[in-house]
């Protein structure tokens, strides 16, 4: 218990600190719209290499377990798909948080 509360203020005293970023207005310089589509291709690239880091663990896990007990197939196919789905969902959200932060220009 004493963790858990230690881990729990810890987190409110990181956001605490971290809130003031989320007031400062938005600038609409050419630079700030450089930076913005520089980090957007980083953070793509970072979200694409840790989704095939996780599909190819997922599915050497399944092909370990599928060899260990080929009777259980169905559901370990089931369970690998959901988890295939999940993991390629964070490669879309990132996608999509990355369109809508980059502004018309």
């Amino acid at each position: 218990m004493k963790k858990f509360l230690v881990l729990m203020m810890l987190t409110l005293a990181m956001l605490a600190f971290a809130s003031p970023v989320f007031a400062q207005p938005e600038a609409a310089s050419g630079e700030t719209v450089k930076w913005i589509v520089i980090t957007s291709g980083f953070a793509m690239a970072i979200a694409s290499s840790v989704c095939a880091l996780a599909q190819g663990k997922a599915i050497a896990a399944a092909c370990e377990s599928l060899a260990r007990n080929p009777g259980a197939a169905p559901a370990i196919r089931f369970a690998l798909l959901l988890g295939l789905v999940l993991i390629e969902s964070l490669g879309l959200y990132t996608l999509v948080i990355i369109f809508a932060k980059i502004p018309n220009a």
